[in-house]
């Protein structure tokens, strides 16, 4: 393939012209050495994932929340790439937390709800990305939540049997304990009894302790830091909830939105300097963190990437009959998705568009804001092509490379992002099942039969809500532009019709191959 033509001028010498051309292919050959010298020496990245749990796109300064200060955080923003159209892989954490690990969309490896529902837990013929780093050399370590099987199970896999040489994991969060002095942890399937201090702290800490002393330093290390952090339950340290204590918080807050819920009709209000005091104190562990890389003179070859596995917790569920659904977990549940439609459980934009920050000195420009879309299931082959690693063949990958993303440039996906609401769930009016996004497009599906048909034809099943899934496809569907409608307010389902009935095709099939490839929990072998 010819990259360059030279034209010699018509009154040169044959001579001189040789001699030009010469001279100019030797200087491209040593460019061209030079630079593919240079990516064949390139080394290969640290890479950390800090995963937060249940943090709304709009609870960090950075993305213009008034209230909650995170100066942490917005540093990192000025030293990388701020993602505005990042999106966990899936509307609530199991599911997201599985195609993290292995760049497929969740419900193949049959996450329609949360870990333990329907019998679901992690399957060992998935193939996971630090299975796949390690094949090239990689360490590779998990601290905190895990969520995707029964840690204590000796039947269910572990941390440890998925790919990570070392972790300190809880099953689910801090829901038993708290926070503060968790008891549920265990440190490579071994339980470790209560550990003093915060959630986020501890796996912050022993995250740097590993680093430090724990793994080979002549050995690039892959690691993914959850923490339950703003997850309720919630009980930050004093000095952070104090930062939010006055009437000035209280009158700010009135104007937060959340996705379009409102809040119960009863006085929460002390509960939101705990909810703030939380995020700063995330962004606090997370500071410190960053602070002991350059320390270690670790910053400049490790890629960070800080997201969220999910859009915020609505702030009130609703019971069948219309009447609230009590909760007092949620009172504390103060998270915003900002200008987004809907939250957590949510196909549209605030159930999985997320916070997500990146940071590569030297490969990512500081100070990059990026609109180009980054999804959940896209860490495997973006991180497994930094590495030098396979991306497996023998099954379907959701994700592409699109480290393209953080440079907000283009790059090319074939599978569109999809996203679901993971089972029925009558205590949220107005939620849809599944979205997918297109172009600028977002198309929102609903399947057919309805949950409340289905249900009343299956009485005796005691699978109904799989055999629902696994049985139906969308057949109403609303057409959001959400380049020009970010709040997908206006459906343009009647008005663009050559639009929709172009994409309703595309979301039916992707759904099926998707649908018919994760397991029946309840009817057939796992």
């Amino acid at each position: 393939m010819n990259l360059l033509k030279i034209h010699s001028p018509k009154n040169s010498s044959n001579g001189i012209s040789q001699l030009l051309l010469l001279v100019v292919l030797c200087c491209l050959s040593t460019v061209s050495s030079s630079a593919q010298q240079k990516s064949e020496g390139a080394p290969r990245p640290n890479v950390i994932i800090f995963l937060t749990d249940d943090l709304g796109y709009g609870d960090l300064a950075s993305y213009g929340n008034p209230i909650i200060k995170t100066p942490n955080l917005d540093q990192f923003a000025k030293e990388g790439v701020r993602m505005l159209d990042m999106h966990s892989a899936a509307t609530v954490c199991s599911p997201s937390r599985a195609s993290i690990l292995t760049g497929r969309n969740a419900y193949r490896s049959g996450y329609y709800a949360i870990a333990g529902f329907f019998g679901t837990t992690l399957q060992k013929y998935e193939v996971t990305l630090p299975q796949l780093l390690k094949e090239v050399g990689y360490e590779t370590a998990f601290f905190g939540k895990w969520h995707l099987s029964k840690l204590e199970s000796p039947t269910e896999v572990s941390v440890n049997d998925m790919g990570f040489d070392y972790s300190l994991a809880t099953s689910v969060n801090a829901f038993q304990t708290g926070p503060k002095n968790p008891a549920k942890f265990m440190r490579n399937g071994q339980p470790t009894g209560v550990l003093e201090g915060w959630y986020v702290d501890i796996i912050s800490n022993d995250a740097a302790d590993w680093i430090a002393t724990k793994r080979d330093d002549d050995k690039p290390f892959f690691m993914i830091i959850a923490t339950n952090e703003p997850h309720t339950p919630i009980d930050p340290p004093t000095n952070f909830a104090q930062l939010y204590d006055g009437p000035e918080v209280i009158k700010k807050a009135e104007a937060t939105k959340y996705g379009g819920y409102s809040r119960p009709d009863k006085d929460i209000s002390a509960f939101q300097k705990e909810y703030y005091g939380t995020v700063t104190q995330m962004d606090d562990s997370f500071g410190r963190l960053m602070a002991f890389l350059e320390k270690e003179g670790l910053k400049d070859n490790t890629l960070v990437i800080f997201t969220s596995d999910n859009g915020p917790e609505v702030p009130v569920i609703f019971g069948e009959s219309g009447g609230e659904w009590e909760d007092n977990s949620r009172d504390k549940s103060f998270g915003t998705p900002g200008e987004l439609r809907g939250m957590k459980r949510f196909p549209y934009e605030g159930g999985h568009r997320v916070p997500g920050i990146a940071r590569w000195p030297g490969h990512i420009p500081a100070g990059t804001v990026s609109d180009q879309l980054f999804n959940g299931t896209d860490f495997l082959p973006t991180i497994a092509k930094l590495a030098g690693a396979r991306v497996p063949e023998d099954r379907p990958i959701d994700g592409t490379d699109a480290f393209g993303a953080f440079l907000n440039t283009d790059y090319e996906r074939a599978i569109p992002p999809m996203w679901f609401f993971p089972v029925n769930y009558p205590h949220l009016p107005g939620i849809s099942n599944m979205a997918m996004r297109y172009g600028d497009y977002v198309l929102i599906g609903n399947l057919g039969p309805t949950w409340e048909d289905f249900n009343k034809q299956m009485t005796d099943s005691k699978t109904k809500q799989v055999d629902w899934l696994k049985t139906s496809v969308p057949t109403t569907f609303e057409l959001y532009n959400i380049k020009n409608d970010l709040a997908q307010t206006t459906d343009l389902a009647q008005t663009e019709s050559d639009t929709l009935m172009m994409l309703i095709p595309k979301m039916q099939q992707l759904w099926l191959d998707i649908r018919d490839e994760g397991p029946w929990w309840g009817r057939l072998p796992n």
